[in-house]
């Protein structure tokens, strides 16, 4: 058993609390469980109980033993000191104030139903992935629809996050926040921190400047990675090397330290030059990116904001020195739409926000246009009866797994709290 399990008990009433007595043998009325603030501090804030004849308001206390207020060291704890009731599951000793004065407790499972406590140990024993898996494509569908999209919109505001981390450092500057976090997206997951350090390292006034020629992008994007700290007779290396050292020092820029880019066990089209290039080519193309990302409202607006491919060079390369066939080497629409879900659509609600606009329905509708996510997650609620039909839906699962099943947070969970009640 957990906490939460009690903190849903006491917050919803789900006892008999009609004839309630204290371990202390008082009389126990509830005129209000308080408030479930989740902070630190008691666990229900400005409660309200008659105790015996007399009222109190103050706080409330969970704990699955008496004994755990002082394993929490709740005794030496000033936030406590207003704590007028203690609720357990068991209570095993009493528990006192600094001045001495016992503190009330009210021991749970005398009052709890057997149904009850059996829908809890079901919900909550083990299975074979998470612990709803037999039930959950049972819950009521309006309740299911309700929590996915808090679920959405929990997760939205989590990878909004390193976005506001990325604006602070720009000092707000929109643009070069979306650079760094394109930069990031295009690195992918091996190379994504070593992209973002790249962006960061050359001041966005400096890509502005530079990106009427795709080639001395590319010459920055290279140099600072350190594919060029080395010699080759390629005719194409030479020339971004040479227009890397003068831009080096025309701006004054300061050598970076980062780790090696990684090609290993990447397909050739996702090879870091093939990005480097297909990211120089959009700030090329799209002198302004940041707003027609932020006005682009439909699926096949982004699709042409994003129709990028590689240098002329690089249709014919994968590395310096080594030919391959001629190939055009575009942005596909599956990495578009990750871009989507994972960047894009994270900075416009972010930037939306801090204008003090709503777009919620914009970026739902956005969403559902995309296409599902396909991974292990998806494929196994889909094997429990949860299809994902698109984007919007495949976010909210991943939410829901990655935040609440793992974390066995049943309790703060819809669907946990909807078989509670079955």
């Amino acid at each position: 058993m957990k906490e939460d399990f009690l903190h849903h008990i006491w917050q919803f009433k789900k006892f008999d609390f009609s004839n309630l007595e204290t371990a202390q043998a008082e009389k126990l009325t509830i005129l209000n469980s308080g408030q479930y603030l989740q902070k630190a501090g008691p666990d229900f804030f400005n409660s309200q109980i008659i105790i015996g004849n007399q009222k109190w308001a103050g706080n409330v206390e969970i704990h699955l033993k008496s004994s755990d207020w002082y394993v929490h060291h709740h005794e030496n704890d000033t936030n406590y000191e207003n704590v007028i009731l203690h609720v357990v599951w068991e209570h095993d000793t009493e528990v006192f104030r600094k001045d001495n004065s016992e503190i009330p407790v009210l021991e749970l499972k005398k009052y709890v139903s057997k149904k009850t406590l059996e829908n809890y140990m079901d919900l909550t024993s083990s299975k074979t992935w998470i612990f709803c898996e037999r039930e959950i494509s049972n819950v009521n569908d309006f309740v299911f629809k309700n929590w996915q999209e808090k679920l959405f919109f929990e997760r939205l505001e989590r990878k909004s996050f390193p976005i506001q981390k990325i604006l602070k450092e720009t000092e707000n500057d929109w643009e070069a926040t979306l650079f760094c976090a394109i930069a990031k997206s295009f690195g992918l997951n091996t190379n994504g921190e070593i992209f973002m350090r790249i962006a960061q390292s050359v001041p966005f006034s400096i890509i502005r400047k530079e990106s009427f020629e795709v080639e001395n992008l590319e010459a920055l994007f290279f140099g600072r990675t350190g594919l060029l700290d080395f010699e080759s007779e390629d005719l194409y290396f030479k020339d971004l090397k040479f227009r890397y050292n003068y831009a080096f020092t025309k701006y004054q820029l300061q050598k970076v330290y980062i780790d090696p880019i990684q090609f290993f066990k990447h397909r050739p089209d996702n090879f870091p030059t093939i990005r480097l290039s297909q990211l120089a080519n959009l700030y090329h193309s799209r002198l302004n990116l940041f707003s027609s990302v932020i006005h682009a409202e439909s699926l096949p607006e982004y699709y042409k904001i994003f129709k990028i491919e590689v240098s002329d060079y690089w249709k014919m390369h994968y590395q310096f020195d080594k030919i391959s066939p001629k190939k055009r080497k575009s942005l596909t629409t599956s990495f578009v739409d990750l871009l989507l879900i994972n960047t894009i659509i994270p900075l416009k609600f972010a930037y939306e926000k801090s204008q003090g606009k709503d777009i919620s329905e914009e970026l739902i509708d956005l969403l559902e246009s995309i296409q599902s996510e396909k991974n292990v997650i998806i494929e196994k609620f889909s094997n429990f009866g949860i299809q994902s039909k698109n984007a919007y839906e495949s976010q909210s699962l991943l939410q829901l797994k990655n935040e609440y099943c793992n974390h066995k947070r049943c309790m703060e969970c819809a669907v946990g709290l909807e078989l509670m009640k079955s």
